[in-house]
């Protein structure tokens, strides 16, 4: 008879202090609605099945089976599916930390887990089913289960977990974001924001841009982009109209800020959408 005894050692670190917000299981279907959105805390998303695209920050990036995403709290941000390989994923919605990565400094983070996805499609799965079925105290099982899984995947991969006490910052952004949305095409600038927000001008363009990764005039001039896509793809407005309507000071900016964006001039953008419908509708005749 052989008798190996492992001495266990004291805990040199404290328990995470996360909380876990939520678990989904998503798959595409018809209803599939893809629209930006954001969070004010930290999700997880890992692709089960199928193919697609993440979509933030004007960044388009390819998600299969096994990837792991990491949004940081708001970040903007959607998926679209692969019609052929439709996506199903698991989500956790979790408050309290950030990630940081060397290899990928901005706020959102890829990694595959092709090679150890039976260890943590066990802890998701088990995350599942805790909430699920709400046996006795689950609530303190999916804790412990939820700081293995973000162990587990911090021994693996080359990021750090920070603690997020910037709740009231977060509110403060999403509030700026909230009212740039509503009042893009009003005569803004970094006092505007500042004034209607309550807060210094300098702290908000370094705590804006450091949650959200652009400046606040940068997140004003995407958003006006963006209303101005939408105008150029629907209606037939002159380029100048929509100059005017989307908020820009002068014509001349909005084509330089939208080339910089698309790199395509507004008309070029017009023009390559328009022959994009025409085939389209050749294929349907």
């Amino acid at each position: 008879m052989s008798n190996e005894i492992y001495a266990v050692p004291q805990l040199r670190r404290s328990h995470l202090s996360v909380k876990l917000l939520y678990v989904t299981k998503s798959k595409y279907d018809k209803d599939w609605h893809s629209t930006n959105h954001t969070h004010h805390f930290t999700e997880l998303l890992y692709i089960t099945q199928g193919k697609g695209t993440f979509i933030f920050s004007n960044e388009e990036i390819p998600v299969k089976e096994h990837d792991l995403i990491i949004i940081n709290p708001n970040v903007e941000h959607t998926e679209k599916s692969c019609a052929d390989h439709p996506l199903e994923y698991i989500a956790l919605g979790i408050q309290g930390l950030a990630f940081s990565s060397p290899d990928h400094p901005g706020q959102v983070s890829f990694y595959n887990y092709k090679m150890e996805q039976k260890v943590y499609l066990f802890y998701l799965h088990q995350l599942i089913e805790e909430v699920e079925n709400q046996k006795e105290d689950y609530e303190l099982v999916i804790q412990d289960i939820l700081e293995v899984l973000l162990l587990k995947m911090m021994r693996k991969k080359a990021f750090n977990l920070e603690k997020t006490s910037t709740q009231k910052i977060n509110k403060d952004i999403a509030f700026i974001k909230n009212y740039i949305k509503q009042h893009f095409r009003e005569n803004i600038n970094l006092d505007t924001l500042a004034k209607a927000s309550h807060i210094n001008k300098y702290y908000l363009a370094h705590s804006f841009k450091k949650i959200v990764g652009i400046s606040p005039i940068e997140y004003l001039i995407q958003t006006r982009i963006r209303e101005s896509k939408i105008l150029l793809e629907t209606t037939n407005y002159p380029i100048s109209n929509i100059s005017t309507i989307t908020g820009f000071s002068s014509q001349s900016f909005f084509a330089q800020s939208f080339k910089r964006e698309t790199n395509l001039s507004p008309s070029q953008y017009r023009k390559s959408k328009n022959t994009k419908k025409n085939k389209t509708r050749i294929i349907r005749h």
